[in-house]
């Protein structure tokens, strides 16, 4: 079946993309570290693009951060500072996907660490966003409270949802955590009857207490 979508410059488009939470970007990185207030830089960013739920654009570059990365780094993540020596500096690959972000919001798992670090990338060469960030891991504990713990790969074997078993890179992590979130938004409304999933929606979740938030849910969806 065809997918007819708005035009990207329409309004009906850009209000879509504001209140749909099935339109989002969803994106990983990985990093030298942990802070990019201590000189960590981004080394790969990955992203989907979602769009009705259905992805619709892909994102992956590997970016030199302009120094060596620790032996650990290049364990944990599998990316060498071989593989960094050829890729783009970090200005221009973050300059490309200021350009793939637009107007979408967007969705991390642990989504305060991503936002740290694409705001620091961006801030480095003056390009900003609009869109609003939510984060996966901070619903998935109210929602899936009998997990055994809510890391990434913990909820994708949880939830039964298929996978490689890549971890730590940036894209396939990109595409775990879609396929979590589409999952969540899937459980919201089979489980708690709401039609429509707005992206506020799953933002005001990660600020109710887990003793409170199937409440919340069932006088949201009368």
């Amino acid at each position: 079946m065809a997918h007819s979508f708005a035009s990207p410059h329409s309004t009906e488009f850009q209000t879509d993309i504001a209140l749909d939470a099935s339109t989002v970007i969803v994106l990983d990185f990985e990093t030298t570290g942990l802070s990019p207030n201590q000189g960590d830089r981004a080394i790969e960013i990955g992203a989907v693009k979602l769009r009705d739920g259905i992805v619709i654009d892909r994102f992956q570059e590997l970016m030199n951060p302009g120094f060596r990365v620790s032996g650990f780094i290049e364990s944990y993540t599998g990316i060498s500072n071989q593989m960094l020596s050829s890729a783009a500096p970090c200005d221009e690959v973050m300059d490309q996907f200021a350009d793939f972000i637009a107007d979408y919001n967007m969705v991390a798992h642990n989504a305060s660490f991503d936002q740290r670090f694409l705001d620091a990338e961006l801030n480095a060469i003056g390009r900003d966003y609009r869109g609003e960030f939510a984060c996966s891991m901070l619903i998935a504990r109210r929602l899936y409270q009998e997990a055994p713990n809510h890391k990434l790969g913990s909820l994708i074997n949880y939830k039964q949802i298929k996978h490689d078993g890549v971890f730590h890179r940036a894209l396939a992590d990109s595409e775990m955590t879609a396929d979590l979130w589409l999952a969540m938004l899937d459980d919201l409304k089979q489980d708690h009857c709401i039609d429509k999933v707005e992206f506020k929606l799953m933002q005001t979740i990660t600020k109710q207490s887990k003793a409170n938030v199937f409440k919340f849910l069932s006088n949201y969806s009368n």
